[in-house]
C-alpha cells in the first residue's frame, strides 16, 4: 500500500528541510514527506561547505542572492539561538594585499552599503592587525555580522522541528527518488526501494537539480557542472595565527571567492577551497570519477566555452590541487609567516554551478513553477545561509499553486 502525503519534498539538504521546516510551521496539518538518498540529511554541499553565514556583502543589489542572504542571516542566527544549533557570530576581515585589488575592493564595500549590511567599514592596514596579528593587508574591510554555525545541525533541527510538529510527515533517508507519474490528480512517486502518492512535489535536489528536473518534465538550457574545493586545516601549532575569518579581495574575472581562512565551530581553522572541475558530482577524492557525471559534463558545450574563458585560472587551481607547495604560497599572501608544517589535508567539498550554453554561469537563485510542482533549479552559495528564506520563498509559491487549498 503506498503512502499518501500532500506534499513530496525531493531531498535532504538544508534547502530542503528548511523548506519542510516552513511549511509545517504553518501548515501543521499537511502530512509531508521528504525523501533523501542518503543516510543522513546535508550529505552533499550542506555538509561539506565552509561552514560561513554570509553577511550578503558580494551579491548584486536587488538580487534574490542579495535579498534572501539577509533576510535569511538574521532568521538562520535566530534560529540557531532558539534551538541551541552550534554558531557564533565572529565577524570577517576581506583583506586587500596589493594596490591594484583595491578598485574591486571599494566595489564590494558599495555593493555591501546597498544591500544594507549592518556595520561594515573600511579599514587600514594597522586596524587589520588589531583584529588579525598575523595578516598582511595594505586595507580592508570589517564584516562584523558574517558568522560560523554548523549547518548539519541546523538541518536535522529543522527537520526534527517540523516532524514535531506533525507526526504524520516523514523524512525517509536512503531512498532515491526515481521518477514519478501524474494519474488523477496525484503524483505516484516511484523509489528505490518503496512507492508514495502525493499531490504536490518540491524538488531541492542539489548537485542532481537539472537531472531531477529533467525526470519531471522541465524544459531548460541549464546544465550542473560540479566543481571541487579542496581545504587544508591548520595544524594545532598554527592554530593562533588566525582569530576570525579572513579572506581575500575576489578576482572579479572568476566566480569564486578565493582561498579564503574560516574558524569553525569545533575550533578547527579550515583554509581554502580551491575550484577545480570534478569527474564525479559527488566525488570528494581527487581522483574520483563517474562516467556519467563526466560524459554530461563534457558532452555540454557550455563547460567547454567556460574552460576556454577561464582557461588559465583553472589551470593554476588544478596545479594547486596537487601541490601543497602552491596552495601554501597562495595562503601566505594573506599570511605570511605560514610555512609548510602549520597546514595538514582537510576536507573536499563539490560545489553545483549551473551554467547556460554559453558557458555563462547562471548566477541568482532559480525557482520554477511546473505544472504541480517547484524546483529549485539553482542554490548555489550563499543558499545554506539564505535556507529559511528560500523555504518561505517556496512556501509562498506553493501558496499561489493553490498547494494548500
Amino acid at each position: 500500500m503506498e503512502k499518501e502525503f500532500d506534499i513530496a519534498i525531493i531531498g535532504g539538504g538544508i534547502v530542503g528541510a528548511a523548506t519542510l521546516y516552513q511549511i509545517q510551521q504553518k501548515y501543521p496539518n499537511k502530512k509531508i514527506l521528504l525523501l533523501e538518498k542518503e543516510d543522513s540529511l546535508a550529505a552533499h554541499q550542506t555538509g561539506h561547505n565552509s561552514g560561513v553565514i554570509h553577511s550578503g556583502l558580494y551579491y548584486k543589489p536587488g538580487s534574490k542572492k542579495a535579498i534572501n542572504c539577509v533576510k535569511g542571516r538574521k532568521e538562520l542566527v535566530k534560529f540557531a539561538q532558539e534551538h541551541n544549533v552550534k554558531h557564533e557570530v565572529c565577524g570577517k576581515v576581506v583583506v586587500a594585499t596589493d594596490e591594484a585589488e583595491l578598485p574591486h575592493m571599494e566595489r564590494i564595500f558599495g555593493i555591501g552599503q546597498q544591500n544594507g549590511i549592518e556595520g561594515i567599514e573600511k579599514i587600514n592596514g594597522d586596524q587589520i592587525r588589531e583584529i588579525e596579528p598575523e595578516c598582511a593587508g595594505i586595507a580592508g574591510i570589517k564584516v562584523p555580522v558574517t558568522g560560523i554555525i554548523d549547518f548539519v545541525g541546523a538541518t536535522n533541527k529543522m527537520a526534527e522541528l517540523a516532524l514535531a510538529k506533525n507526526p504524520e510527515s516523514e523524512v525517509v533517508l536512503g531512498e532515491a527518488f526515481v521518477d514519478s507519474e501524474f494519474v488523477d490528480g496525484t503524483n505516484h512517486i516511484r523509489g528505490e526501494k518503496k512507492n508514495y502518492k502525493a499531490k504536490y512535489m518540491i524538488f531541492c535536489g542539489g548537485l542532481q537539480s537539472d537531472r531531477l528536473a529533467k525526470k519531471d518534465g522541465v524544459k531548460s538550457e541549464m546544465q550542473i557542472v560540479g566543481f571541487r574545493g579542496d581545504y587544508y586545516e591548520l595544524t594545532d601549532q598554527a592554530l593562533h595565527k588566525v582569530k576570525h575569518l579572513i579572506y581575500p579581495v575576489p578576482n572579479p574575472a572568476f566566480p569564486f571567492l578565493g582561498v579564503h581562512f574560516t574558524r569553525m565551530t569545533d575550533g578547527n581553522i579550515e583554509c581554502g577551497p580551491n575550484a577545480v572541475f570534478t569527474f564525479k558530482r559527488e566525488g570528494y577524492g581527487k581522483t574520483d570519477f563517474d562516467l556519467k557525471d563526466t560524459a554530461d559534463a563534457l558532452g555540454f558545450a557550455g563547460t567547454w566555452k567556460l574552460f576556454y574563458k577561464h582557461w588559465r585560472f583553472g589551470l593554476d587551481e588544478y596545479r594547486r590541487a596537487f601541490s601543497k607547495k602552491l596552495f601554501l604560497e597562495r595562503l601566505q599572501r594573506l599570511i605570511p609567516s605560514l610555512t609548510m608544517d602549520d597546514l595538514r589535508e582537510g576536507r573536499s567539498g563539490v560545489r553545483a554551478m549551473a551554467l547556460g550554453p554559453d558557458g555563462e554561469m547562471i548566477d541568482d537563485f532559480e525557482i520554477e513553477v511546473v505544472n504541480n510542482s517547484i524546483h529549485v533549479l539553482n542554490a548555489p552559495s550563499p543558499a545554506a545561509t539564505a535556507c529559511l528564506a528560500i523555504g518561505e520563498d517556496i512556501l509562498e509559491m506553493a501558496e499561489k499553486q493553490k498547494f494548500f487549498a
